[in-house]
């Protein structure tokens, strides 16, 4: 069971006695408090780590769950980090957005916007040929059938 909601005790005391036995529970949402440590807690008997970023609890009633990353987010956690190969364009992106915000300020109004797409197509472009890596471009009936929904299933 993987958490990604960003909000707290997403799994609480309530949900403790619901969860099957063998059960893995991680959070990929955003804080440590979305499954809730101290319920867990309060119905183990014992708590062992059995493998690195896995605990297993026994509980009273004879079920185990396991636990990644002590309940934190799991790709930081047990992935030691995000790679410098997803951080770089993550911080691209921030620092382009950023920039076309800027640009833009004066035409946007006060809500959340995306990413424009010739931001994103950019920054995929440079990271691929930094790679040594080469794309083709799409043809018109290629763009043509990604865009719309009358072709297809």
């Amino acid at each position: 069971m993987i958490t990604v909601t960003g909000c707290k005790d997403v799994i609480s005391y309530a949900h403790i006695p619901l969860i099957k036995d063998g059960c893995v529970l991680c959070n990929a949402g955003h804080f440590d408090n979305e499954i809730s440590k101290k319920a867990l807690d309060s119905e183990a008997v014992n708590v062992t780590r059995v493998r690195e970023f896995v605990d297993k609890y026994e509980m009273k009633d004879g079920r185990m769950v396991y636990l990644v990353s002590e309940g934190r987010l799991m790709n930081l956690a047990a992935g030691q980090g995000h790679p410098v190969e997803i951080m770089d364009m993550s911080f691209a992106t921030q620092a382009l957005a950023l920039e076309h915000m800027v640009n833009n300020h004066k035409k946007m109004e006060g809500e959340v916007y995306a990413v424009p797409d010739h931001i994103d197509e950019a920054i995929a472009r440079i990271k691929l040929r930094s790679m040594g890596i080469e794309i083709d471009s799409l043809t018109k009936e290629q763009t043509e059938y990604i865009s719309g929904w009358e072709e297809g299933t």
